[in-house]
This record gives C-alpha cells, structure tokens and sequence, in this order.
C-alpha cells in the first residue's frame, strides 16, 4: 500500500484559474480577495498550450510570468499544469496523425479537447518540447510549488484506435508474449479461427458484425491503454525531475482503463482526484433519496487506496454543466462546504475549487466557479470564504493523519476492465458496490477500497477485521494464496456469485466454481442461472433466525458444501431450486469465509454484518441518524449531515467541535448540510 503524502504540516486551499481568460486588470483584485478568503495555492495553464506556443517554436511566457509574479505578491503558491490536453490548432492541422480515432476509424477533429492518442511520435515529441521549455523556465520561479501533469488521462475516451496506436498495441503484445503462438494461446484464437500467423495481422479490437470482439484480445487492449497512458504521464513526469527538481509532480482525474496505482507509485509524488458530487444524481437517480452526494464518499475512498492522504485538485463549487450535456443545479446553501469536508474526511490534504470565477465563453460556460460573471459577493463566496477561516484554524490539526476503517471493499484492475464488457458480471459487480456502502452508511461504519496489486501483502490485508471481494471473476493463484493465508490467520472474507471461474487471460478454468476460492468458502457451486424479469431472483430465507426472508438478485446459484466444517446460512424459498443452497459460512483456519450465490442485496449485507458484528467506531459516545455519514482520521471524527433537513444527534459523552467551539452533549441539533468535526 501507498504512503505517500504531500509533506505538508498544513491545510492547503485553494482554487483554480485561468488568467489567460479575464483582463489583466482583474488578476491583482482576484489574487488578492483569494488570499482574504483563506486561500494559499492557485492551479494554472492547465489548457494554455497555444499562450506559450502561439506558432510551433515561438515560445512566450510574458502573460503567465506576469501572472505568476502578481499571485506571488499576494503570498500564494501555484501549481502549474502542463498543457497537453488541449494542443494547438496549427499542431492537429499540420500532423493529424497526432489525433485520436474511434474504433471504426473515424477521426476526431480539433475543437474539444483530448482529442489526440498517446501513441503519436509527432505528438511525444512536441510534448516533451512544450513541457521541458515550461519546466526550464518556471524552475526557479518563486511561486512555483508543484505540476499537474496533463489533465484527467483518460477523460473524454479511454478508447485509443489511432494508426500509432494500432502500431504500438502490436509492439506491446509482442513484449508480452514474445510468440504469436503464445499470443494465440492467451487470446483463444483457434475458436472462430481467429488464429494469427504474422504479428501485422495484430491490431486493436475493431468493429465487428455484432459488435462482440475477442474478449480476452479486449482485456489486454485495456492493459495497454493503461501502460500507454502511463508512458506518455512519465514522459512528463521525467522531465519535470529533472529540470524543476524542487517541485513535485501530481496528476488529476480517476477515469477508466488506468491503473493509478500503478502510475503514482512509479512517477508521482501523490495522486490527485477531482470531485463533482452532483455527478452521482445524475448516474444513479433511482438512488437519489438513498444516497444522493453521499454516494461520492465511495470514490474518495478510491483516491485513498491510490494515497492515503492525497490532494483534490476540482472540487465542485457551483451548479455544473457544458453547453450540451451534465446538468446540474446550483448547490443548496451548505453543500459546498459538507462537499469540502466530504474530501477532507476521507483524506484529502489540499483541496482546490474549480473554479475562482465561471467562465463566459466555451463549451463550459454553464460549469460555474465560486465567482458568478458579474464578479460580485455571492452566497458561494461567503460559504467558501468560511471553510477558509475554519481551516485555518484547525487545518494542521487533520493533515497528514490516515484514515480508520476495519473493513474493506477488494478490488483489482483485471475484474474491473473485464467486466466492462463481461453482461453476466457488470451488473452483479455495480449492485453488490451500491448494496455494501449503502448499508455501511447507515450502520456508520467506515469503509476503505483496497487493491490487489502484486505488490500487496498479506499484512496490508490483516489491518481489516473483514474484506468484500463480492464477484473476483478473475481470481489468480498468487491472489487466491494471499486470501488463504488472510482467512487461516483469523480473518472474516465475504465473496459473492461467479467467483474465481476466470484465469489471468479471462479464460474459463476446467474446474468446479468458485474455483480458487472453493477450498476456504467450503462449497462448490451445483447450479445457476441469470435473473431477469421472466426468471425472477428468487426469494431467500436466514436459517439461523426464524426462517426471517433474505432477498437475492440478478444471478442465482445453487451451492453445494464440500466441507465439514461449512454451514448453510440461507435456503432459497422459490423457483426450481427453493430449499437449497444459497448462502454458506465456512469456518477455515482462524477465520471464516462466507459465499453468496447471488448479488449482495442491502437486506443480505445488513444480514451478514449482524451476524460478524463489526461495530460503528460511533459506539459509546454517539447515536447518529442513517442521514450522517461518519468517517474517522486520526483522532478527528467527522459528522455529515447530506440531508436538506436537521437531524438530531445524542452525544452519550460530551464533545466539543473544532468548528464552532460549541459544547456537545446529549440531543443535538445537525443543521442541513452540517458538519461537526470532533477531536476525541
């Protein structure tokens, strides 16, 4: 597991700018009210590659110069982007072999941005010039602190089908498997007679009558988008070190078809996120009164596992949305701030607002900042401004401290790529996820997401009383060890249907499910079968509680027990297979692993966390509503009230919040969108 940390004793704040948009006549009067507001750091140039390159090998810096130097007399320190998610017109137009292309070959045109591919020579070289030229140039330049590395790899399309990256996806299949025999093996040619004979034959997946490639060839595309990307991050990122020695490097985003951890531990000095909480009302709006913008709480535990402390580098300050798409309304009075201390409860150690003031023109021109087009005081100012007086007087008081959790959600990039396209998996992997951090919200116990990486150990895994691996279709014999050895030890490991029937290669293995997973879950699987609207899931029962009922879904399978010392939890109770199998706990070693036939439904996650009694860290000082999250650093107890309505907390112990100063004791008032932040 990461340990890398910004190295900071200090809260940093701060937000996002473009001085290349506004006046010059504002910059002295921005910075100035920035610093009044409690911040202390300003990101730029992030999409200002045609202001330092106007034509190819005309450099100027005057206008960021002149920036810099006036942020640098109000105090505040900057964080400089390299520009290469936005390159010239005159650079697409004269190489458009720099452009990225769909699957079907059609190529996309300048006028976003990341519409070029990683693969390009052309484009490489032309980014380590513009990044080497700003790198050199901005060494020494007192303001400067750290760089951002391009903006959100993968954002926009994580799809590559450029020619260059045809011809680089070749060249990477060949390191791989060094044989077209050993490729052809990996990939499952000889069905279909998709058998390769000359590695030119080799390309990335392309449309197909039924849109349905190689799955295992599409399993490796995405591996090798992940190396691509990191290759053209550490293009950059070797520069920087060594001509701006003294800065340090990050990079933004959390987007698909990336291994970030991967990518942090080999080139960054932490990992960046950027947190839009509206974003999730829009993906799940049948969650909206469940879950809401607390849903976000989930992906902030995804940049922790990347760093246990790590920066948000765009945090939602206003309604968001682009000219055509992402409509979101404005934030209610005090969502802002709950959103802000969302990041922070769950590690964030620098926080930048996107962005200082919206912008008039472009395609984001209704994705608001904290400022509106008339440049005046409004409700969202006089929020922030209030989150910078709070950090600044209890800021170093949370940096640097880790956050606490007992149990963890497992996952690992090869379940996560194949079941992009995997039907069967897809929708067990988003419901199980949304099943156990609804239910663990409500119970008030903290969670972490943990990656199985080869770098992990098995004391990475023992710090939890209990992992979830709900549906590792892809299970490896070094990641089935390390779960063996995790179980025999003394720990609790829950796994759901489809477990462990897939090797590395995605390829279905010859022996009974869950496979690798067979020996500690006890059983194996007898029967199964999908569940759709004309093969309902069916209805479950507890064994152990008074036949009380136990709801299934999507998937259903039949278990069988193999062991002695496994025992059947739940029974189906309808359909063909009513009175078998359903859910199983096998004690193994120290430990006990339990299996679900099926994806994990709110009712059977709560069912299963009353039976291996993980207690809420709240218990014994607190009795909170489901409203209010809670998350733990350190010795620091975050309250978050994500209700547009007061709740009432009961203190069995009295308390005092570092916001407020306020004495806690007995029933308290929450206001909506409140935060109490507790030192205990």
């Amino acid at each position: 597991m990461s340990t890398k940390s910004l190295g900071s004793d200090s809260f940093q704040l701060g937000v996002c700018y473009y001085p290349e948009h506004w006046s010059e006549q504002l910059w002295d009067d921005d910075f100035r009210r920035m610093k009044e507001m409690g911040f202390s750091i300003v990101r730029v140039a992030e999409f200002a590659w045609t202001i330092f390159e106007p034509e190819d090998g005309r450099f100027a810096f005057d206008l960021f110069d002149r920036a810099l130097d006036t942020a640098h007399r109000h105090g505040l320190k900057i964080i400089m982007g390299t520009p290469t998610a936005t390159p010239p017109a005159w650079l697409t137009h004269r190489y458009p072999e720099v452009l990225n292309a769909r699957p079907d070959g059609v190529v996309y045109r300048h006028g976003q941005r990341r519409h070029y591919n990683y693969s390009s020579p052309v484009y490489r070289f032309y980014c380590e010039r513009i990044v080497r030229r700003m790198a050199r140039h901005y060494s020494e330049h007192p303001a400067v602190v750290g760089w951002q590395i391009d903006n959100e790899l993968n954002c926009e399309t994580n799809d590559f089908h450029s020619d260059a990256d045809h011809i680089a996806f070749r060249q990477w299949t060949r390191k791989q498997y060094g044989t077209l025999d050993k490729l052809n093996v990996a990939w499952g040619t000889v069905f279909w007679s998709q058998t390769y004979t000359d590695w030119e034959q080799v390309f990335l997946t392309r449309p197909t009558p039924s849109n349905s490639p190689n799955p295992h060839q599409l399993l490796d595309e995405k591996r090798f988008i992940s190396d691509n990307a990191i290759s053209f991050a550490r293009l950059q990122a070797d520069i920087i070190r060594e001509d701006a020695p003294n800065h340090w490097v990050t990079t933004n985003g959390l987007f698909g078809r990336l291994d970030n951890h991967e990518m942090t531990d080999e080139l960054l000095n932490f990992f960046s996120y950027d947190s839009y909480p509206q974003f999730s009302s829009l993906e799940d709006p049948d969650h909206r009164e469940s879950l809401r913008d607390r849903k976000w709480s989930l992906s902030l535990s995804e940049s922790r596992s990347v760093s246990p402390q790590f920066c948000v580098m765009e945090q939602q300050s206003g309604p968001g949305g682009w000219v055509n798409q992402m409509e979101m309304p404005a934030p209610r009075p005090g969502q802002a701030r709950l959103w802000t201390y969302q990041s922070i409860a769950h590690g964030a150690d620098m926080l930048l607002y996107f962005r200082w003031r919206t912008a008039t023109m472009g395609t984001e021109i209704y994705w608001h900042g904290i400022n509106d087009y008339h440049n005046r005081p409004n409700r969202r100012v006089r929020e922030i401004a209030q989150v910078g007086e709070e950090l600044g007087r209890i800021g170093s008081l949370i940096t640097g401290k880790s956050f606490q959790a007992s149990i963890a959600l497992l996952e690992d990039y090869d379940n996560v790529w194949d079941s992009e396209f995997d039907v069967w998996v897809r929708p067990l992997r988003w419901k199980s996820r949304d099943s156990w951090h609804k239910a663990l919200q409500e119970r008030h116990i903290p969670v972490d997401v943990v990656y199985m990486r080869e770098s992990t150990t098995l004391e990475d895994l023992q710090r939890y009383e209990a992992l979830v691996y709900a549906h590792a279709t892809i299970l490896t014999t070094e990641r089935a060890a390390l779960l063996d050895a995790y179980v025999k030890g003394g720990g609790t490991l829950i796994m759901g249907a489809r477990t462990g029937y897939k090797d590395q290669r995605g390829q279905c293995r010859m022996i009974p499910f869950p496979g690798l997973a067979a020996d500690w879950c006890g059983i194996t699987v007898e029967d199964f079968t999908l569940c759709n609207a004309n093969y309902p899931a069916a209805g479950a029962q507890w064994n152990d509680s008074g036949l009380s009922p136990l709801s299934t879904a999507i998937f259903n399978e039949v278990l069988s027990v193999e062991s002695e010392t496994a025992e059947i939890m739940a029974t189906y109770t309808s359909e063909y297979y009513s009175g078998q199998a359903a859910l199983s706990r096998n004690r193994y070693g120290q430990g006990t692993a339990w299996y679900l036939g099926s994806a994990f439904t709110e009712e059977a996650v709560h069912g299963i966390l009353d039976r291996i009694g993980i207690a809420s860290p709240a218990e014994g000082w607190v009795e909170l509503p489901k409203q209010v999250e809670l998350a733990i650093r350190g010795d620091i107890a975050f309250l978050l009230n994500y209700s547009q309505e007061p709740v009432q907390l009961n203190f069995l112990q009295p308390v005092t919040d570092l916001l407020s100063g306020n004495r806690l004791s007995e029933l308290s008032e929450l206001s909506p969108y409140g935060v109490l932040v507790i030192q205990r």
